[in-house]
């Protein structure tokens, strides 16, 4: 009895942990390889700098960071920056559809890839749920608010969770924007490379105007000059607490550029232009949100801005009335191309988990005529738009953080599996505990094998549980205090020190069109950003993303680890490897067979006599 749970138990962890491999038998992917740098970096532009660039520097500023929000924006770029170059390095590796999904499925296994994706799933849902109902309120705010009073007195909804009135207007546009990308990759990127220039242009309009406008002095306002609730004035008036805190706030400004790595099948040349476009797009995103903060806050006091539309109001002050209208349609266009940014990835996460087995594989149906997966795109277009109508997102916004931050997390985990793993696995050296601990302070090799490879793992996932600790005692405990202070010192220290180790052994020498630069630093910093941001959200934001997590498993245990592709996959592996190993026995036993070939000789006229060769 003991001995058959063994065995289901292995069974089990083999169907958890097996790992995404290439077909011998796979066709070349059926979507239409169309998007070039330019597309690229304009679609991780466009999502991610969307409505954020109007409404979050004055947010920040106004009663978080002061002016020294454009501190905020460089630490949060940073921290956006480290999981960036984690997912060029990925897009370099595995130029295929699905983003971290694809990459924790090749490098980890097949329960954490399916964790991700449906992760992934959640946050662009809800991503393009709240840009719909947030354009949808946009254009209400255009006309007095006539609409939503209107649907409000017909329709009103009196449930706590859902919104007050069915939101036709964001029903209709996500559904619209579903159709125009089911109907082509190239069609609707070209929409958006439109929307995304009319956007650019609008915030240099912005930089030169406001720059006009600026006065430096707004950055030295004296204490007694500020009301009582807006800290101590000057450039820091919150503090360096305040900075750290706008940067946690400011980071979820930069989310949105993975969805460049989601389109490894419909990229020309992936491994060169993905990487290349996360990268420049990152770089214009700083650049925007430092200056449009440099010049709210140089035009209007911290403290005088509108956290809500903080644009409109600054041009109001100076009477430039026109240029206030100017921005008011580039949010327009920014929340549109932030509407595709955020819906363009998700039909190509249900495409690739459905053509891996794990979700409903009716899901990876690519169309004849369009060369997108059809299916997928109605069916999350339904999806969100159902959610847009009906939810009040004001609750959701935060699980669109946790299921990004989590990606992150794996992703800078799984540069660090790869980068030390030998790809082969060809030498195999004995574990044991005097090797071991020689190995953790001295490297005694140029290239990965199974040991220094097993204690890179083993690391990392003590350098990710410290990681937890050090969260938790930043919560608990008094920073101020001694006991604190020694706390955070000795686990900093512990952290700093795994990192060492991990740093000393050897790693893989393949090459690559990109690198993660400072291995296994930059990735280790990654993990640790992403961890102590996920531990700012709420208890409610953790409850709501466990629900969701419990249902997806229930969709994985009950159909996808039956149906995974890579059964398959893994079958016509071992067919491969034993028919290969049939034919070189054969081969073997046939040169055999001639090597003790009788050669018949005549030696003065008497009967030929066997000589048997030994070549052999």
């Amino acid at each position: 009895m003991e001995k058959l749970e063994l065995e289901l138990m292995l069974k089990l962890w083999n169907a958890l942990t097996r790992r995404k491999t290439d077909d011998v038998h796979e066709s070349e992917s059926m979507l239409a390889r169309v998007l070039n740098l330019f597309d690229l970096t304009a679609l991780g532009v466009g999502s991610t700098l969307g409505l954020g660039v109007y409404v979050l520097a004055g947010q920040v500023a106004y009663n978080i960071a002061g002016p020294a929000v454009t501190i905020s924006f460089l630490i949060a770029a940073l921290a956006s920056a480290f999981a960036g170059i984690c997912y060029a390095e990925f897009a370099a590796r595995v130029p295929k559809a699905g983003s971290a999904y694809v990459y924790s499925y090749v490098t980890i296994g097949e329960f954490v890839a399916f964790t991700i994706g449906w992760n992934l799933i959640l946050e662009y849902v809800i991503g393009t749920a709240s840009v719909a109902r947030g354009l949808s309120g946009y254009f209400d705010s255009l006309i007095d608010n006539n609409m939503s009073k209107a649907l409000f007195e017909a329709m009103p909804i009196n449930v706590s969770f859902l919104g007050d009135y069915p939101d036709f207007l964001s029903f209709g546009m996500v559904l619209l924007l579903a159709a125009l990308l089911a109907f082509g990759a190239k069609e609707s990127s070209f929409l958006n490379n439109i929307f995304t220039t009319v956007n650019l242009v609008t915030i240099g309009i912005v930089l030169v105007a406001g720059g006009m406008n600026a006065n430096p002095d707004n950055w030295r306002i004296p204490a007694s000059e500020v009301p009582s609730w807006a800290g101590t004035g000057g450039f820091m008036p919150y503090g360096i607490a305040g900075v750290m805190a706008g940067a946690a706030k400011c980071f979820y400004g930069f989310v949105g550029f993975d969805c460049i790595a989601t389109t490894g099948e419909e990229a020309i040349n992936p491994k060169r232009n993905i990487p290349l476009a996360i990268v420049v797009s990152l770089i214009i995103i700083f650049l925007a949100y430092f200056g449009v903060s440099t010049v709210l806050t140089m035009m209007l006091p911290y403290y005088l801005q509108d956290p809500d539309a903080p644009f409109p109001k600054a041009f109001d002050s100076v009477e430039w009335y026109t240029i206030k209208w100017i921005v008011t349609i580039g949010a327009v266009f920014a929340l549109c191309t932030s509407l595709l940014g955020a819906m363009f990835p998700l039909p190509r996460i249900l495409y690739a988990m459905g053509n891996d087995g794990i979700l409903f594989k009716r899901l990876s149906k690519v169309h004849p005529y369009t060369k997108t997966p059809l299916l997928a795109t109605i069916i999350s277009g339904i999806f969100a738009a159902v959610m847009a109508m009906l939810f009040n997102l004001d609750q959701l916004v935060d699980m669109m953080s946790i299921g990004t931050l989590l990606a992150y997390t794996i992703v800078a985990i799984c540069v660090l599996v790869l980068r030390y793993q030998d790809e082969q696995m060809t030498k195999v050296v004995s574990i044991r505990a005097p090797n071991v601990i020689r190995q953790f302070f001295c490297n005694s090799y140029k290239v990965p094998n199974t040991m220094t490879s097993a204690i890179t793992k083993f690391a990392i996932v003590i350098f990710a549980i410290f990681c937890i600790i050090w969260c938790i005692f930043m919560q608990v405990f008094d920073t101020a205090a001694t006991g604190g202070i020694v706390g955070l010192s000795v686990v900093g220290l512990l952290l700093i020190i795994i990192c060492i180790v991990i740093a000393l052994q050897p790693v893989s020498t393949i090459e690559l069109t990109f690198k993660v630069p400072l291995v296994p630093f930059v990735p280790c910093l990654s993990v640790f950003v992403n961890l102590y941001l996920m531990f700012q959200l709420d208890l409610f934001t953790w409850i709501r993303f466990l629900i969701w997590i419990a249902i997806g498993y229930c969709i994985y245990f009950a159909y996808g680890i039956r149906n995974s592709t890579q059964i398959s996959r893994n079958r016509n592996h071992a067919e491969v490897a034993a028919n290969a190993m049939q034919n070189s026995d054969s081969h073997h036993q046939e040169h055999e067979n001639r090597a003790f070939e009788p050669d018949w000789k005549l030696e003065n006229g008497i009967k030929p006599q066997y000589e048997y060769s030994e070549k052999l």
